[in-house]
């Protein structure tokens, strides 16, 4: 669980409420079914509009790394790289069979693979770089999700607040009614930018960095193999694990 994402929702929220209340206002005003369902159905209906659906299911299933991202196998990743190297100068490439099949990662084991087969260093490393590029894309598209729904919320707020306004205009006769409309009018904007800019732009962040981070261990691993397969310097593989350490 990455508490600091937690910490950051509840501050998040702490901030507001502790706001309202510091201002005088009641909580209770804060919370206004009409103009939740409005945003948030309106905001994800947009954004499933735009997007297909496979994407957009992955996109919401990948919620979930914001509060509990993948553990850091660098050094695992790094210990491994050495092991395929000293296992190929020592033994031949074919040596690498075995790790190929213990590899529990479908890239890393791809990469073994072709070099295992014989592949041609620079058509492995071309296999390789049309893999990471399908992978990044078919990851970006569905962290594109957040960053749409956080620019289509505070729109749809802002038409809650009309949508509140209208009921307010059909009910001026009738006072009691209109605090109700005057409340979703006003509370409707505040879901909306408040959601845009407290959630999903720093949901839509995050993923993106978790990606990058995926996408360039996958890129160490393929120089890696390249290197591997053309028996490079072991000084150019230790680079790579230097490198790939220095993430952060």
């Amino acid at each position: 669980m990455d508490w600091a994402s937690v910490a950051g929702v509840l501050l998040a929220l702490a901030g507001i409420l502790v706001g309202q209340g510091l201002e005088g206002g009641k909580l209770g005003s804060l919370v206004q079914p009409a103009a939740f369902a409005i945003v948030i159905v309106g905001t994800f209906g947009a954004v499933l509009l735009q997007t297909r659906p496979p994407t957009f299911w992955r996109g919401l299933r990948m919620l979930r790394l914001v509060f509990s991202p993948p553990p850091d196998n660098r050094a695992a990743l790094a210990r491994e790289i050495n092991a395929w190297n000293l296992a190929a100068r020592r033994d031949g490439l074919l040596a690498l069979e075995r790790y190929m099949l213990a590899s529990k990662d479908k890239f890393n084991a791809k990469g073994l693979r072709l070099i295992v087969d014989g592949i041609a260093p620079d058509k492995l490393r071309h296999i390789l770089d049309t893999e990471i590029t399908a992978y990044e894309t078919e990851q970006r598209q569905a962290v594109r999700i957040w960053e749409s729904a956080a620019g289509y919320a505070p729109t749809i707020g802002i038409l809650g607040a009309v949508l509140g306004l209208i009921h307010v205009m059909e009910n001026l006769t009738d006072p009691s009614k209109l605090g109700s409309g005057i409340a979703v009018a006003f509370v409707s904007t505040i879901y909306g930018v408040g959601l845009a800019n407290l959630f999903l732009y720093p949901v839509a962040n995050k993923l993106k960095a978790i990606v990058t981070q995926a996408v360039h261990q996958q890129e160490i691993a393929a120089a890696v193999f390249h290197d591997i397969a053309t028996g490079d310097h072991t000084r150019v593989i230790d680079e790579r694990v230097a490198t790939l350490l220095r993430e952060h």
